[in-house]
């Protein structure tokens, strides 16, 4: 029976993690950065673990002003700083409530930095092996954090996006562009059971792009996001897709 994950970014403040929670099988919890804080991190690793929801980390640059959407040139030392601080935070949360933490995702501009430059991911990745080599690395399919996380040998979940736009060369369009954000209901679902039932997904100008992703990550932070995660749901189990996390891929480099 074929199967698929749903993600959803998590503890960013927006008021919809109990509701996503009842929907997604994996969440990515902010961890202080670009939001969240011990108390939030607390609460959705509290109800991932009464609902069976696999958690994981969402650090960012740490720049909640802009929600860590926009590119900082930190030096290496400081960024990685930033990175590890999160994640022994949500990490030691986690062992107190007892929840094990299974991957990390990047979050907006540095996931985008990640996804477009493999020297860039792999000195972040390495920076998160350092502190778990067990933890996998949730990432954009077809992208350079892919490359970087195989490169070192780190467990991997491919990802995809229900809501955002792709390229043809299957990264991101940005936010800022027009149609970058899909709102349409009817095609981020059809989007979503095309590629659990085919792994295509169609760029913006039309091109039909090969995806191995087994999760798809559904936004908190968009107008409706809860309607839509739950009318994605509804129709991928109504094709007899089964909602459930996504095996994780080892790879030895």
């Amino acid at each position: 029976m074929t199967s698929i994950d749903l993600n959803a970014d998590l503890g960013e403040g927006m008021g919809t993690d109990d509701d996503l929670l009842r929907i997604v099988s994996s969440a990515s919890i902010a961890c202080g950065g670009h939001a969240g804080d011990a108390a939030t991190i607390r609460h959705v690793l509290k109800v991932c673990k009464a609902r069976g929801v696999r958690a994981g980390a969402h650090p960012g640059y740490a720049d909640r002003q802009r929600f860590g959407r926009f590119r900082l040139n930190l030096p290496q030392d400081q960024l990685l700083g930033q990175i590890q601080e999160q994640l022994f935070l949500v990490r030691f949360i986690a062992d107190e409530v007892g929840v094990p933490l299974t991957y990390v995702k990047l979050h907006g501009a540095l996931a985008n930095q990640a996804a477009e430059t493999l020297d860039f991911a792999v000195s972040i990745f390495a920076g998160i092996q350092a502190i778990d080599p067990k933890l996998a690395v949730l990432a954009l399919d077809n992208s350079e954090q892919v490359r970087g996380a195989k490169a070192l040998g780190l467990p991997l979940i491919r990802e995809a996006y229900a809501d955002r736009a792709y390229t043809a060369a299957g990264l991101l369009v940005s936010r800022s562009e027009p149609g970058g954000v899909i709102h349409d209901v009817d095609a981020v679902v059809e989007r979503c059971v095309r590629l659990a039932k085919t792994g295509e997904i169609v760029a913006i100008d039309g091109t039909v792009i090969r995806s191995a992703a087994r999760s798809i990550c559904l936004h908190g932070d968009t107008p409706g996001a809860v309607d839509m995660a739950r009318e994605v749901r509804d129709a991928l189990e109504g094709e007899g897709i089964t909602i459930a996390p996504a095996a994780l891929e080892m790879n030895i480099p």
